[in-house]
């Protein structure tokens, strides 16, 4: 079981035979192209996934992308999409998905998971051929540096560092001039020592979506989470549908289970992510409870969605309909 994540609106499309023709095309050709790479999870219902490497010979980074091709893809649809790897977390992984983003903006209408694969490839070796760059730049400075001493909590966390020096395009629209959402922290819940903290903003454009999140990651103790699953939706009136996205940061299906949360409470324009710190003891399915759990009353605290006591209230208060 995996979890997808993707742009799609509430509306859904008829299918279009010239659409699922595309598709067919498409999916042979990146078979014959990828071959063991590609992967197909589910035929019918147009689920696949690729393995993508820096180097097929001695690969050290490598992302899995996993794809559900909706009915209406190319023509008026982006395939749905998953970016599983352990490592890429915070503004690395919102860097690689923006570029996607961009990439289906620049080609909408048109077959782009060749050009999505091949764009997570050339991170994958931008970001293998830095850290290479890093590592031998530092080799003279590192002495005998014990690992005691590497792990030291005053070491700055780069994730916070990043924010410096990522492209100021990613985080600011100057043109626009759009500022960074107010955000509000919710009460934590615990239990066997895993602790989730739940933490929201009110948004309306993606792009404050990353500024609240690279906001958030400012802080050391929640980006040093073991997770930091996170969800949005977002109405625009304009085409009367909801833009949406979710990530479940490597705790697999709870990305999907906080966005699905956010469509039964109905709630809109808002971006919510709850951050869990792992105790060493695994929670089974309680931790999808605890998740939704303090999402939900964060929302409740902040008047997105009623609380489960309000609503039976309202319930017992309606009048009876005269017969």
């Amino acid at each position: 079981m995996f979890l997808v994540v993707g742009h799609m609106a509430d509306v859904t499309h008829p299918e279009d035979a010239s659409d699922l023709q595309d598709q067919i095309e498409e999916v042979e050709a990146l078979s014959s192209i990828y071959g063991d790479e590609w992967c197909v999870i589910d035929e019918a219902s147009r689920i696949f996934c690729i393995r993508i490497s820096d180097d097929l010979e001695e690969p050290k980074l490598t992302v899995c992308l996993q794809i559900i091709l909706p009915p209406d893809y190319p023509s008026a649809a982006p395939p749905i999409y998953q970016i599983n790897a352990a490592w890429l977390r915070g503004l690395e992984r919102t860097e690689l998905a923006s570029g996607l983003e961009d990439l289906y903006a620049g080609h909408a209408g048109e077959s782009i998971l060749h050009l999505w694969v091949e764009r997570v490839r050339e991170f994958l070796v931008d970001k293998s051929r830095r850290s290479e760059t890093e590592e031998a730049s530092e080799e003279p400075l590192q002495g005998n540096v014990t690992a005691e001493e590497e792990d030291d909590e005053d070491v700055p966390d780069l994730r916070t560092l990043k924010l410096n020096t990522e492209p100021s395009h990613l985080f600011v629209d100057h043109s626009n001039d759009v500022e960074i959402p107010p955000i509000k922290h919710g009460t934590t819940i615990t239990d066997r020592r895993s602790t989730f903290q739940p933490h929201l903003a009110p948004v309306v454009t993606p792009k404050q979506v990353k500024l609240f999140l690279g906001k958030l990651y400012e802080n050391k103790k929640i980006s040093g989470a073991t997770h930091n699953i996170y969800a949005y939706r977002i109405y625009c009136e304009e085409k009367n549908r909801f833009l949406q996205d979710c990530e479940d940061d490597g705790e697999t299906a709870a990305g999907g289970r906080l966005l699905h949360l956010l469509q039964i409470l109905d709630v809109r324009n808002v971006a919510v992510v709850v951050s869990r710190w792992y105790g060493g003891i695994l929670l089974g399915p309680d931790r999808f409870k605890h998740i939704n759990n303090c999402a939900r009353n964060l929302l409740v605290e902040e008047g997105y969605a009623v609380s489960p006591s309000d609503e039976a209230a309202k319930k017992t208060k309606r009048p009876k309909s005269k017969k």
